[in-house]
């Protein structure tokens, strides 16, 4: 099974998407903000298009949005527990 049909990728694209909305930012907005075509947007997020990490990182950035705290907010991920 490829990646982009995985449901944790679903799962992962879905939240972006409640990032990019949450902020009122639009497809073509976010598409300047990262010097790509609308298209780029609307294809990852229509699981046309696989995003990489490195891609992950440039949308958190260009949404403003906590890459730790987006990552938390997977909830396919196991809980790290922090040593004291």
């Amino acid at each position: 099974m490829s990646t982009i049909h995985d449901p944790r990728y679903n799962l992962m694209i879905d939240q972006l998407i409640r990032v990019r909305n949450e902020s009122n930012i639009t497809q073509v907005l976010l598409a300047k903000k990262l010097s790509k075509p609308q298209s780029y947007i609307s294809k990852t997020e229509s699981f046309e298009r696989r995003l990489d990490v490195i891609e992950l990182f440039d949308w958190l950035a260009a949404l403003d949005a906590d890459p730790h705290l987006f990552i938390k907010s997977l909830k396919f991920l196991p809980v790290l527990h922090e040593s004291s």
